[in-house]
């Protein structure tokens, strides 16, 4: 069983969901710093995905700093990622930016885009 949540969703890349549903488990505290994740081989049988595929997600997710692979103990969940806010907000721009790309795609106006986000940031609230 996985320690964290997902519901594949079709037409979008599997590797992206799988990394996202991760992050998501990790400021949900759904996953703590510390907490085992799974082989690359159990992964790809829980999700009933090629193994090439859940290497490819675990490699990212330890190239992002989520997680932690040490060898002989295995892959874990890392602490929060040190660095400057500065460099925290860097990180995140890219993300923003494809959000604000997706809302003018839709046609959304800002203050509906605003309210969305603040109804998701306080669902982590305290996270």
């Amino acid at each position: 069983m996985l320690p964290f949540s997902i519901e594949l969703k079709p037409g979008l890349p599997i590797t992206e969901q799988v990394i996202f549903a991760v992050k998501k488990a990790v400021v949900a505290g759904q996953l703590r710093p510390g907490d085992a994740f799974p082989s690359v081989r159990a992964l790809s049988q829980e999700l009933k995905i090629n193994p090439n595929t859940a290497h490819k997600i675990t490699a990212a997710l330890v190239a992002e700093r989520v997680l932690i692979s040490t060898p002989a103990v295995g892959t874990t969940v890392a602490e929060s990622s040190a660095g400057s806010r500065e460099a925290k907000t860097e990180l995140l721009d890219d993300e923003i930016e494809r959000l604000v790309v997706e809302a003018r795609k839709l046609g959304l106006p800002l203050d509906e885009v605003q309210s969305a986000l603040t109804r998701h940031w306080k669902k982590f609230k305290g996270k």
